[in-house]
């Protein structure tokens, strides 16, 4: 493989840097203080994924030693020991065509169309001066923020890093706050409906039991 076509590639980190915030902001709409920090957190978490999937491999470097020990036959600075679970669980083939990266794409494609999805309901309801409770806010509470953590663990499991697996707790407690800040907003607006709809509607995880 040549390593020199595999990093280094700046346009690409700029591409898909852009592509990713872009949709979530055409979508997102942020009006509130709450709004930006939510999409620029999540675009700092795709920055720094890009910057080492593409430009400099950081993490793939400060591994390097520990790499060559344990994995003499796998170049570390090939452009597939970046996707690290695939190297570290031994897994035959391309990297790309194994069960961990299928499982990465399919997470960020479910979490990019539960992102689209989800914040045109909320849109329309924040207009209407309405509670959200159909499509997607039928199963969940905050699918928004669902599909922010669901983007970001499939990317986790596609090309991990130190920087984000350092920030993905981060962001998951970040969300769970603004979470926390929605419900209390929409308990003073909307008292008993949203109690209501609060207990028959799990946070984050969408449950099969009959509502009530």
């Amino acid at each position: 493989m040549d390593n020199d076509a595999s990093y280094g590639v700046w346009w690409l980190v700029l591409v898909n840097s852009l592509f990713f915030i872009l949709f979530a902001l055409s979508f997102t709409r942020p009006r509130t203080g709450r709004d930006w920090r939510s999409l620029g957190v999540f675009s700092a978490f795709i920055v720094a994924l890009f910057a080492e999937m593409y430009g400099f491999p950081l993490s793939i470097y400060l591994l390097s030693g520990w790499l060559a020990s344990h994995y003499p036959e796998v170049d570390p600075f090939a452009h597939d020991t970046g996707h690290f679970w695939h190297v570290l669980l031994g897994i035959p083939g391309p990297a790309h065509s194994d069960p961990v990266h299928i499982l990465s794409e399919v997470l960020v494609f479910i979490g990019l169309i539960l992102l689209m999805v989800s914040w045109r309901i909320l849109y329309r309801a924040q207009r209407e001066q309405a509670l959200a409770t159909s499509g997607a806010y039928a199963l969940i509470r905050h699918p928004q923020y669902a599909a922010f953590m669901m983007i970001m663990l499939g990317f986790l499991l596609q090309w991990p890093t130190f920087p984000t697996l350092l920030m993905f707790p981060v962001l998951v407690g970040m969300y769970l706050l603004l979470a926390h800040e929605e419900e209390a907003e929409a308990r003073a607006q909307f008292g008993e409906a949203y109690d209501r709809y609060a207990a028959a509607t799990p946070a984050f995880f969408p449950s099969w039991r009959k509502r009530v």
